[in-house]
């Protein structure tokens, strides 16, 4: 079958299109024919060596496909996502938070070959039935991230509709999902970004408020736009470039979430805004089956809708991987794999 693997850390030119070993569905597993997947932060950096994974190793955490076979017990009543019954020939979607020993998080492309190929075997409790009127792209397009913003907003922070929610950098894929969710949930957003391109796009997309951070006072902007009273949830998944702003933008009692820190792992902490102003910090990684089952209805209802950047060939992984890297996309940026 055909694939991009890695076969040592590096710069996107290590991302090579070839021929892989072909997996099979073992106990409990479902064979996906991937017709796409999409690229997330986390190819990046896995491609970079952070972590390191063992090489060879395919990329890919998210992906949409067809079910090509299945493992013994893979097809019995319940054994797929949300407790349906997987078929050979059924679309299908991924959960890419896969469970692990001891609590822990599995995930393909990182912890095993994953979704950048023809075929991926993964375990039949993560494989969703994809609702005919969803295409392939579009179920590739919201798991990771989508379950991970909606971790933050909805399991974490317990956003509720009226309040207003902070997003950073409006251009990534778990800023655009976190949007569209706080939309759902019928909160008012204030989106960041340094492109005008991109913080028009957001106007578009709904977003109440929109800030230029490398051209404003995003503390006064938002003093502006929320009367002085500050945000209720702030998401940030910058880190050390974003932090202290993040702090002083917090209405007293807000509620801040982290999933990453894109610009460093140790900000100024200012310990003492967060008891001044009584802040809850919650960390978030990946999310339950719970949070992909709702994100899944969000998507499927139409009540929100993940942002597709571009559709590149499986081919043309490379370029996919320097737009991302470069922070050109708004969106989610999106792999059609070719069928054998």
């Amino acid at each position: 079958m055909r694939a991009v693997r890695i076969h040592e850390d590096g710069g996107p030119e290590v991302l090579r299109y070839e021929e892989a070993p072909v997996p099979t569905a073992g106990p409990g597993e479902a064979l996906i024919a991937v017709h796409a997947a999409s690229l997330n932060h986390l190819d990046v950096w896995i491609r970079k060596g952070l972590p390191s994974v063992p090489k060879p190793r395919i990329t890919g955490a998210d992906g949409a496909g067809v079910v090509a076979a299945l493992g013994e017990g893979a097809g019995a009543t319940g054994a797929g996502g949300g407790g349906s019954t997987l078929a050979v020939g059924r679309r299908v979607v991924i959960d890419p938070s896969i469970a692990g020993a001891g609590g822990s998080v599995r995930v393909p492309g990182e912890s095993f070959d994953g979704t950048h190929a023809q075929l991926v075997a993964i375990p039949a409790r993560n494989v969703h039935p994809l609702p005919d009127h969803l295409s392939f792209e579009t179920a590739a397009a919201f798991p990771l991230v989508f379950v991970a913003a909606h971790r933050m907003l909805v399991t974490k922070a317990r956003l509720q509709p009226g309040e207003t929610c902070f997003i950073w950098g409006i251009g990534s894929g778990v800023s655009t999902a976190a949007l569209a969710i706080a939309r759902a949930l019928g909160a008012r957003t204030i989106v960041t970004s340094s492109s005008p391109e991109k913080l028009a796009r957001a106007r578009e997309l709904g977003a109440d408020g929109t800030i230029d951070h490398a051209r404003e006072d995003v503390r006064a902007r938002v003093r502006e736009l929320t009367g002085g009273e500050g945000c209720q949830v702030v998401v940030d998944h910058v880190g050390a470039d974003t932090w202290k702003t993040t702090v002083e933008v917090a209405a007293r009692g807000a509620r801040v979430v982290v999933c990453g820190a894109t610009s460093g792992p140790n900000p100024p902490a200012a310990l003492h805004r967060i008891w001044w102003k009584e802040l809850s910090v919650h960390g978030s990684t990946m999310g339950a089956a719970e949070d992909f089952s709702a994100c899944l209805d969000l998507v499927a209802s139409g009540r929100a809708t993940p942002v597709i950047d571009r559709v590149y060939p499986l081919a043309a992984m490379r370029a996919a991987h320097e737009r991302l890297e470069a922070g050109a996309q708004l969106g989610k940026i999106v792999l059609a794999v070719p069928q054998p």
